[in-house]
């Protein structure tokens, strides 16, 4: 039987784990556990030009040294190319994806300000102008609405052609876009739950119509709060001000299921594992959070 909970994690290897990330994989694993499903690491490394030589490596071992016990073997997204050119060739088949000559700064200098930036005018939509060459592949959006019920931040809605437009699936530069990697890679690997960042939450609908376009299952969505720096920023790989110590895992852990809003557990765990058998049994999804640490 196929479990009814499938969960992962997946950071990019652009650098060491940070706080931030720490967090989510917390959220992730701990909500895994207390389902009793199954919890997979993904290495999302689709844009091969922003990775860090070891990085990948060093976050497992972190992960490692925090009591975290992953199914499986890891994915890399930078080896399933050959897959992701098979959905983008069956988008395309099928009248959803077209391909774009525009340049970024075209795209920056003729398309309305949207909630992520510039929408795509629709410039090459019925085919690419006189001149012009293929560039990047795009997403074809209808007029349409799509709202999800988030675990955390409730409903959310978003006008899909007005909010975003037609969106890129295969870049420029040849790397396939994130939106695409993620929507095949959670099919293929039947996740059931995604327990992420509150960045994300704008991704979803996008991620959803690919779903409904492959004929996916929709998922169930948890976007955890974030962990934000002094000036109100996310915390990046690039941040050095939170990294994560793999000499004292317990205290990395206690640290994120506090801002997650969790209880206290009566004694100090002794160990990662120790934590992790507390935890499973004592999870519970919630919008309150503490500040930083």
């Amino acid at each position: 039987m196929k479990p009814t909970y499938r969960g992962r994690f997946a950071p990019s290897p652009t650098g060491p784990l940070h706080f931030g990330s720490l967090v989510a994989a917390v959220g992730s694993y701990a909500d895994a556990l207390a389902h009793g499903g199954d919890w997979l690491v993904r290495m999302e490394d689709v844009d091969e030009g922003r990775k860090a030589a070891g990085a990948a490596d060093a976050i497992l071992r972190t992960l490692e040294r925090h009591g975290f016990q992953w199914r499986g073997e890891v994915l890399f997204q930078s080896r399933r190319k050959a897959r992701y050119q098979e959905v983008l060739e069956i988008l395309l088949r099928q009248g959803h994806a077209y391909p774009c000559g525009c340049t970024r700064k075209e795209v920056q200098q003729t398309g309305l300000q949207g909630p992520e930036g510039p929408i795509y005018p629709g410039t090459c939509r019925n085919g690419l102008p006189a001149g012009r060459r293929a560039r990047a592949f795009r997403l074809r959006v209808p007029e349409l609405e799509i709202c999800f019920h988030d675990r955390i931040q409730g409903r959310f809605c978003q006008q899909l052609q007005a909010e975003v437009g037609d969106f890129v699936i295969r870049r420029a530069d040849g790397f396939f876009a994130y939106q695409l990697a993620v929507v095949v890679d959670d099919f293929d690997q039947g996740i059931t739950d995604v327990v992420r960042g509150a960045d994300l939450l704008g991704s979803t609908p996008r991620q959803r119509y690919l779903q409904k376009l492959l004929g996916a299952p929709f998922l169930r969505y948890a976007h955890l709060p974030l962990v934000l720096d002094a000036g109100g920023r996310k915390l990046s790989k690039r941040d050095r001000a939170h990294p994560v110590d793999d000499d004292d895992p317990v205290s990395g852990l206690l640290a994120a299921w506090r801002f997650l809003g969790q209880p206290e557990p009566p004694e100090h765990p002794a160990r990662p594992l120790e934590f992790w058998s507390w935890a499973a049994s004592h999870w519970k999804l919630s919008k309150n959070h503490e500040p930083c640490p």
